[in-house]
């Protein structure tokens, strides 16, 4: 699986990315190791205007770059791989569910949700997070398939794989 999320990471490690970053939002966003602080950029971004549109045009084309190159390697290595799984957080908002065969979304319910972003350090911009992405119900009603992930890792678990035999066939495994 590939995760966009971690593909940002990876980005953010960048010297020119870092660099880009520091220059936009100031070298406090920066930690004392010289990697990017997160946790600071991501309210400083969403304060200051064009701030997300910054971030968006600096790490959206890379990450795209990434995930067709993931893609390309995966099927040639792996010729007959029956699924590729790539999570992609702004899929509907960034048009590009049409790049991919099937679309399904995870998700939960608000109170949960909240939760779990407060978890991760990100609870403040929860709301200014959710303005700019389509609403639940949308993507919902777009998806090829839901999963609504209220319960526990186990059962998550069990439905993927479940998608996996549906997509790939008996034993197929993801990419």
């Amino acid at each position: 699986m590939l995760s966009s999320d971690e593909v940002v990471h990876r980005l953010y490690a960048r010297d020119d990315v870092r660099a880009a970053v520091a220059e936009r939002f100031g070298s406090d966003v920066l930690d004392a190791g010289g990697e990017v602080d997160r946790a600071t950029l991501g309210p400083r971004a969403f304060a200051q205007d064009g701030g997300i549109a910054f971030l968006e045009g600096l790490l959206h084309p890379r990450v795209a770059g990434e995930r067709r190159r993931w893609m390309a390697e995966r099927r040639s290595r792996h010729a007959g791989a029956p699924v590729l799984v790539c999570e992609v957080p702004l899929l509907f908002e960034a048009g590009l569910a049409g790049e991919f065969d099937a679309v399904l979304v995870v998700t939960a319910a608000e109170d949960v949700r909240r939760a779990r972003v407060a978890e991760r350090g990100g609870g403040q911009d929860f709301d200014a997070r959710a303005a700019r992405q389509w609403p639940e119900e949308r993507k919902v009603a777009a998806a090829d398939e839901v999963y609504v992930n209220d319960g526990d890792l186990d059962a998550l678990r069990a439905w993927a794989d479940g998608v996996v035999r549906r997509y790939g066939g008996a034993g197929a495994s993801p990419g």
